[in-house]
């Protein structure tokens, strides 16, 4: 059994995603933004799932978490799930922190990152981008191109130690994606938990979509866009990928 942190797991498809993790039998990792959150998921630590609490949008938050949970045991997993849709949190929450727990946790072999089939209308544009979240200046659909795009710059860089990949979960009825959401819930995690677990996957660099692979937007291929998204990241954070 793997062990393996949710990021965003206090509601919608990350605490889907952990339960069900959990009734698999394996050692899961809720994350809440706050003490007030973590009550959400207080029966799945009932349960023995272990909590991290971090402000994503705080990036020396998310740098104190990734160093507390390497202070424990393996990680084996990353679901990269905690989001936000509008607002000045989108790069930060969005994108920096996926970024910085993907460069500072040492043990995962596996990294798997929420995007959107909105990100095929993100924009490649990095110049004039607040990092830092103090304003708004990337929408929603940038954020999904960026973080794809990390995807599968690590799963270039790092193969075949780390596998990486994106899910779109599809547009399900959660507190982002709305009550009227036409999309199937559970397809909306199950793509995430089998790359998470499967013994026998060997691919990666995917982009999928209910537990099969698409084609995302061009840009995400582009080895340029891809250098040039993650030098921006690391002069913004002041942290380099291994």
């Amino acid at each position: 059994m793997a062990r393996i942190l949710v990021t965003g797991s206090t509601d919608g498809l990350g605490r889907a995603t952990a339960e069900s993790l959990l009734d698999q039998g394996h050692q899961v990792i809720v994350h809440a933004r706050s003490a007030g959150r973590a009550t959400a998921v207080a029966d799945l630590a009932d349960r023995g799932a272990d909590l991290i609490i971090a402000d994503l949008a705080d990036r020396q938050a998310v740098m104190d978490a990734a160093a507390e949970l390497d202070g424990g045991a393996a990680i084996e997993a990353v679901i990269h799930n905690a989001g936000v849709i509008s607002g000045a949190d989108l790069l930060p929450v969005n994108v920096v922190a996926p970024y910085l727990f993907t460069a500072l946790l040492r043990t995962p072999t596996r990294h798997i990152y929420l995007s959107s089939g909105m990100h095929r209308g993100g924009s490649t544009d990095l110049d004039g981008l607040d990092w830092d979240g103090s304003r708004q200046t990337a929408s929603y659909s940038d954020t999904k191109l960026f973080v794809t795009t990390l995807s599968a710059a690590i799963a270039e860089r790092w193969a075949p130690r780390v596998s990486a990949h994106a899910v779109d979960p599809g547009w399900v009825p959660t507190k982002m994606g709305g009550a009227g959401a036409p999309d199937d819930f559970d397809l909306g995690h199950e793509t995430q938990e089998y790359l998470a677990t499967d013994p026998h996957l060997s691919i990666t660099g995917g982009y999928w979509h209910h537990g099969e692979q698409r084609q995302p937007h061009p840009a995400v291929a582009d080895p340029r866009f891809q250098e040039r998204l993650l030098a921006a990241l690391a002069d913004a954070t002041g942290v380099a990928l291994p």
